[in-house]
């Protein structure tokens, strides 16, 4: 009972965008791009802002390097296999290398293993946050059906703030700077909008899916990918880092996680399939609520 309370709020926020965008046909674009311009920099400067660095990121760090590495690489086998132009293959690294390790794994991870397995959770959602924000931008706009060459794609993330909100933000942690109260009361209060935001952007795409524009065989690709395919690979790196056991445990659960709603906004702002990757969020998250426990088990 207790996870299902943790997904239900994600539900609640998922159906509101989607009856709103049904009943008033709203422009999602603009709205994504008010919370990946406006809001989600100040949510990336406040996470590496309040987590403290120390000798457990670079483990965390090395895991999540290597677990993204071997997502993209079945990610890029599954769409050459199958002659997927560049956006559906760009598309399959967003929704399945990139899982929802923030507001959805680490209270999931703090109802399962308690306040230590909570610190690592925190400690991957910060690294996560980064990857995403730079090597997601950078597949975002890679398949952005506008063009995707290296430089267009770099030039894409350089223009982006998350990226400059993210380095503040370390920087920042690094150096011990304080922000004054007056100052940080109101980019919490920004920062704070921006999940509620992207999960609304998630539920309007969803409602104005087409159905034609996504195919069942990739996106049962996308979801065997993200929830078989990436703990299977998360289970093989921490044996080979002889990682210990609770520490192992939360990054396999993490790995097991849905698709991140970032990512949808991501493919929205560029273009990216984002049918296939909003579709794969939702049902990703839906299926979760079997897969995720199940999981725990397994490992408990």
């Amino acid at each position: 009972m207790s996870f299902i309370l943790i997904v239900v709020p994600v539900f609640i926020i998922l159906s509101v965008g989607f009856i709103g965008q049904k009943l008033l046909k709203l422009d999602i674009k603009s709205l994504s791009t008010a919370a990946l311009y406006l809001m989600l920099p100040f949510l990336a400067l406040q996470t590496f802002y309040e987590n403290e660095l120390n000798m457990n990121y670079l483990y965390i760090l090395l895991f999540c390097l290597l677990l993204l590495f071997g997502l993209i690489l079945v990610s890029f086998i599954a769409g050459r296999m199958t002659n997927r132009p560049h956006s559906k293959t760009s598309a399959f690294v967003l929704a399945g290398a990139f899982m929802n390790s923030g507001n959805y794994g680490v209270p999931v991870i703090l109802f399962a293993f308690g306040e230590t397995g909570f610190q690592y959770a925190v400690i991957m959602m910060v690294i996560q946050s980064l990857l995403m924000n730079t090597v997601g931008l950078y597949f975002a706009a890679k398949g952005s059906k506008s063009g995707g060459t290296l430089k267009a794609s770099l030039i894409k993330i350089l223009k982006m703030p998350v990226l400059y909100g993210s380095i503040s933000g370390i920087l920042l942690q690094i150096g011990s700077v304080s922000i004054p109260d007056f100052i940080y009361n109101g980019m919490d209060l920004i920062a704070s909008a921006a999940i509620p935001t992207i999960m609304l952007v998630l539920g309007m795409q969803l409602a104005s899916i087409s159905k034609k524009n996504v195919e069942m065989k990739e996106l049962s690709g996308v979801i065997f990918i993200r929830l078989v395919i990436s703990p299977v690979i998360a289970y093989a790196i921490t044996v080979m880092l002889s990682l210990d056991t609770l520490l192992a445990s939360v990054l396999i659960v993490l790995a097991a996680m849905p698709t991140a709603a970032n990512t949808t906004m991501f493919a929205v702002q560029f273009d990216t399939e984002p049918d296939l990757v909003s579709f794969s969020t939702l049902v990703t998250t839906s299926m979760s609520i079997i897969t995720v426990p199940l999981m725990v088990m397994l490992l408990s």
